[in-house]
């Protein structure tokens, strides 16, 4: 039954309305003459409480509100990727035809291109059962997205009509399916469903592959899994927004979502404008043949931010039920908590830690509970592994949106606000970063890159573990007065600093390596480390291992051996050996 109220009260996106009991909670509704779009947040005994996702300048008292029968949901259909859409599924492409520079109000338009065409190929004959999930039709949307049109998780049956192959819009019949009780169920290419309820999977699977980003000191040093999440906490200008697009550009997912939730609209703009243009560089394509991008800027309507994350988890999952591995970029957490923080004042609710509503910690963990790798309905498998860019105020990590955030991830990438001054990136510290996921993705790195990877990469976080200990005692008395195999763990230790962990986003040869570069990498540093050792043993100076220039040669291997000359490798270490004969010779 159709719900009518009228509007008794406005606070920012705040709408009470009266007249009507009918109301369901998560109810999309229009709003006012200019039919905004709305969703229920409360129902009281004679109010009902509104959020409007769109700007509420103009409205007034007594205008209708009137129910739309149905909950927030999204279209899932082809025409998704490539596309760029706001906090609620609006394309932003068609919102500036139809309306220039700046979003009108109740702009009334489906997601995606309904006039569009698709070729399709049926994968499906008369007289098949279908179940929740099933593959029915096959769509090429992109070069590099098959589709995969699914029988909706709430419906199951038998093919009792099949149409030929062809070009079909999203609104075509493309099968018919008999149910249980005999109704006949028209099918075409597009479904809806509810942003705020997980899609279903039949089982949660263990998680035990690394999702690989090309990243050193993330791959090595704090990996995340594929169906795992992650957070990337740091103060303005530490290179959050950079790593994502980083992450976005070379991890081996097969979609990207990546979610602009409350950024400055420069910030976003870039975003639009870089991505684009860019070429995914395992296909050659153009990366937006793989990404999905969701818009939403601090100058738009608030309660829209609230929802895009939302929007993005569900168009992820969507893509995971086809059995993609997708990974979802949430710039930023923080900003989304905020428009929680200004809906809760408005809705005058207790507040708090800083203001924050008490429920923030059950919407963040809502959130990140929906990632992981997942055995779906049609018997393949997928993921979503999410990671989400925290910005706490003045960098303190002490703040309630980072601290929650803690509790619901597994991987946490620490930015520094030094080492991004000193322009060291990625500024992921690694002293106060780390990955709950090692243990896990053992077995993946041993048999697929090196048994040694793990011992090496635990040898290289103690030794500069053990150079931030030196530099108390250095910062006090100075370095000389050390003993010379903790001045050679200092050498050492700038040479995994800025040979390993620092990368540059320019360079051909170090903006992405594959793990069994940075294999080679860490085991050539720690050759020269345990020769080094050696030579110090038998009383030579660590000044004269220095002045072979044997450490900055290291420091230059990302540059100078590309990702496909490891045989290069054999060169740097005839060289240590060499380095190494010669001093032993000449100190006997």
């Amino acid at each position: 039954m159709e719900a009518k109220g009228v509007i008794f009260g406005i606070n920012g996106p705040v709408i009470k309305v009266k007249g009507s009991k009918d109301f369901r909670m998560y109810e999309m509704v229009m709003v006012g003459n200019e039919k905004l779009i709305g969703e229920v947040i409360a129902i009281h005994n004679d109010m009902t409480i509104v959020q409007v996702y769109e700007v509420t300048t103009g409205l007034t008292v007594g205008e209708p509100v009137i129910s739309t029968g149905k909950p927030l949901s999204v279209q899932l259909a082809p025409g998704i990727i490539g596309n760029i859409f706001d906090g609620i599924e609006r394309p932003l492409h068609y919102i500036e035809k139809k309306s220039g520079d700046f979003i009108s109000r109740g702009i009334a338009m489906e997601s995606l291109d309904p006039e569009k065409e698709w070729f399709t190929h049926i994968t499906v004959k008369v007289g098949d059962q279908v179940m929740p999930g099933s593959i029915i039709a096959e769509v090429q949307e992109t070069p590099l997205i098959l589709h995969k049109v699914m029988i909706p998780p709430n419906m199951s049956g038998e093919v009792v009509e099949v149409m030929p192959d062809g070009n079909y819009s999203l609104h075509q019949t493309i099968i018919r399916v008999q149910d249980k009780t005999g109704s006949i169920n028209d099918l075409t290419l597009v479904q809806e469903w509810p942003i705020r309820i997980p899609r279903r999977y039949l089982e949660r699977k263990s998680i035990s592959r690394p999702l690989i980003t090309g990243q050193r000191v993330i791959d090595t040093f704090f990996p995340i899994a594929k169906g795992g999440t992650a957070a990337i906490p740091g103060g303005f200008g530490t290179g959050k927004t950079m790593t994502q697009h980083q992450l976005a550009k070379w991890s081996d997912a097969d979609i990207i979502v990546y979610i602009g939730c409350g950024e400055r609209g420069n910030e976003m703009t870039e975003v639009l404008e870089d991505f684009p243009k860019l070429v995914d560089p395992k296909s050659n394509q153009p990366l937006m043949n793989r990404t999905v991008l969701i818009a939403n800027t601090s100058n738009m309507p608030v309660a829209a931010r609230e929802a895009s994350i939302y929007t993005g988890i569900t168009l992820a999952e969507y893509y995971r039920d086809m059995g993609y591995h997708v990974a979802i970029m949430a710039d930023s957490t923080s900003r989304w908590a905020e428009a929680l923080r200004e809906i809760s004042g408005r809705l005058e609710e207790m507040p708090a830690e800083e203001g924050f509503p008490a429920y923030l910690p059950s919407r963040l963990s809502e959130f990140y509970e929906r990632a992981g790798y997942v055995y779906n309905l049609n018997g393949t498998e997928g993921s979503v592994t999410i990671i989400g860019a925290v910005s706490p105020q003045g960098g303190d990590f002490s703040e309630p949106v980072t601290q929650n955030t803690k509790r619901f991830i597994r991987c946490f990438w620490a930015l520094d606000r030094q080492l991004a001054y000193s322009r060291h990136y990625p500024a992921i510290h690694w002293l106060t970063s780390y990955s709950e996921y090692i243990d896990n993705l053992q077995e993946w790195y041993q048999n697929n890159v090196h048994e040694k990877f793990f011992a090496y990469r635990t040898q290289m976080v103690g030794l500069l573990q053990e150079e931030s200990k030196l530099m108390d005692i250095v910062k006090l008395i100075g370095a000389d007065i050390l003993p010379d195999e903790q001045k050679l763990i200092l050498d050492i230790s700038r040479v995994i600093r800025l040979g390993f962990l620092q990368q540059n986003a320019y360079h051909a040869s170090d903006t992405y390596v594959p793990a069994a570069k940075q294999f080679k990498m860490m085991e050539t540093i720690l050759e020269l480390y345990n020769k080094s050792k050696i030579l110090i043993q038998k009383n030579i100076p660590v000044s004269v291992l220095r002045n072979t220039g044997i450490f900055d040669d290291l420091i230059k291997i990302k540059y100078t051996i590309g990702n496909e000359e490891l045989e290069k490798f054999d060169e740097i270490h005839k060289k240590i050996d060499a380095v190494y004969n010669e001093l032993k010779e000449k100190y006997k």
